[in-house]
């Protein structure tokens, strides 16, 4: 079969033959339709993710498609089954074997190109706002990248939970999309002074970061008294270095993290949010963006989408 793999981490991935894989104990063989994917996939071609599963490594972590095979001891979940999966790898192939605890049954209204959209962008989002942060109704929330892959559905989910939504995006073409998403005010970050504009709409009590630097910096400047900020990532390449001094004046909590970490500690979180998210597409309070789908020989061209900052919301490949 074919699956698009890296072997070190000096050369590009690239598509290749492999052995089909069988499921041993506790695993499902899907063949896959459709793989989400994610910033993290550009940081684990260079080894600078915060995991590094061995070489020779197949790319991917949201992969969605249907069972063909089950492990012994699976319950609960059938051959011919249409699923998603979370998983550090194994999504950009033909088939694959993932862990059957970490795979969900679709709604069935849902297709493989939305569920390989959502997982990570809409669980991110949700446990963020919800679980961390505890956005409540009326607060005024500020995203940062918010035309990215979990920029977009913060600005989606954060207006769904009765929040005046602030997008901060690239552009004005990246900046409409925000708007269909639900934004109420919208901010060039090529152009505009974030700190100043943030403050004329009333400051921000809750500010959703996945880009770091000069804009992480902006913002803190632009929080209301007690407001959260949410550390979800650095695409800008600049970790900021936090002045604790503007955190006490202020009572500002800064708060990191990450989504997939939960599996480690408190599973039980994302399993609730998931459910929450799930019920909410079925009734059509969710729609997830893509702005690209291409076919898994064009996966370097889809990566390509990424690195330059071309898409929005999410881009999908499929077999």
């Amino acid at each position: 079969m074919h699956a698009y793999q890296i072997t070190d981490y000096d050369s590009p991935a690239s598509l290749t033959d492999v052995p089909a894989p069988n499921p041993g104990p506790g695993e499902v063989l899907m063949d896959i339709a459709a793989c989400g994917l994610n910033f993290a996939d550009l940081l684990m071609q260079k080894g600078q993710y915060q995991e590094r599963p061995p070489l020779p490594l197949t790319l991917g972590m949201e992969p969605a498609g249907t069972i063909s095979a089950l492990g012994e001891g699976v319950t609960g979940l059938e051959i011919g089954t249409r699923i998603a999966c979370f998983t550090s790898e194994g999504g950009l192939a033909e088939k694959g074997v993932f862990t059957a605890d970490r795979c969900v049954a679709l709604p069935a209204n849902m297709s493989f190109q939305d569920a390989a959209a959502f997982q990570i962008a809409y669980g991110t989002s949700h446990v963020a706002l919800d679980h961390k942060a505890g956005l409540r109704a009326g607060e005024t929330l500020l995203v940062l990248g918010a035309a990215g892959g979990v920029g977009l559905t913060a600005v989606e989910i954060g207006k769904l939970m009765g929040a005046t939504v602030i997008a901060c995006a690239r552009g004005a073409d990246k900046l409409a999309v925000c708007k269909a998403a639900g934004a109420d005010h919208l901010i060039d970050s090529t152009t505009d002074d974030i700190r100043e504009a943030v403050k004329a709409l009333g400051g921000a009590d809750v500010v959703y970061d996945a880009v770091g630097g000069d804009q992480f910096k902006a913002a803190l400047r632009a929080c209301n008294p007690e407001a959260r900020m949410i550390i979800v990532g650095f695409a800008s390449g600049e970790v900021p270095q936090i002045p604790a001094n503007h955190l006490l004046v202020k009572n500002i909590n800064v708060l990191g993290f990450y989504w997939g970490g939960y599996l480690n500690f408190r599973p039980d979180v994302l399993t609730d949010s998931l459910r929450t998210l799930l019920h909410w597409y079925e009734d059509g309070r969710l729609h997830p963006h893509v702005s690209h789908t291409l076919p898994l020989e064009d996966a370097d061209k889809a990566y390509d989408l990424l690195r330059a900052r071309k898409s929005t919301g999410k881009v999908v490949v499929t077999m």
